[in-house]
């Protein structure tokens, strides 16, 4: 009688764990989803320049970010985020970005974004190029970025 038991609670306790396994990649986001959740990221990152919100721009960035500039590369979140602390001093900002293409990896890891960057005119000054990582479930913060005044 004992091995009875135990041989059911074996494929009960198994059929749980296989349940569980099918949910899990059933629950796995479609590319497309990622796609706009990245995109969605981005945008929110725009909004806080336009907002004047800077420690809602620094909490996109992740801890090992790296932005390159003119000037070389800034290397993790403090250093980004002081290097860009006065972007952020002046009641109107000085340019604004807008994602217009975007792609995920397969795995949903990782995320490319670019889009015009656009002087406090209007008028397109340069592109940006962003590398975005999955932090967390829906967190989405930018591991690289470069700005260059190419594709006008």
């Amino acid at each position: 009688m004992r091995w009875r038991s135990a041989a059911i609670l074996f494929v009960v306790v198994a059929g749980i764990v296989l349940a569980a396994i099918g949910i899990a990649r059933g629950a796995r986001v479609a590319p497309g989803d990622l796609r706009q959740q990245v995109l969605e990221a981005e945008r929110e990152f725009a909004a806080t320049m336009a907002r004047r919100d800077f420690e809602a721009f620094a909490d996109h960035l992740s801890r090992e970010a790296v932005f390159m500039g003119p000037d070389g590369a800034r290397r993790g979140k403090e250093a980004v985020a002081a290097a860009w602390r006065g972007y952020f001093d002046k009641a109107q900002a000085p340019f604004s970005w807008a994602p217009d293409e975007v792609e995920v990896l397969a795995s949903g890891t990782l995320a490319y974004s670019s889009g015009p960057v656009r002087d406090a005119a209007g008028r397109q000054i340069g592109r940006f190029n962003s590398v975005w990582r999955l932090e967390g479930p829906g967190t989405w913060r930018v591991v690289f970025d470069r700005g260059c005044d190419c594709g006008r």
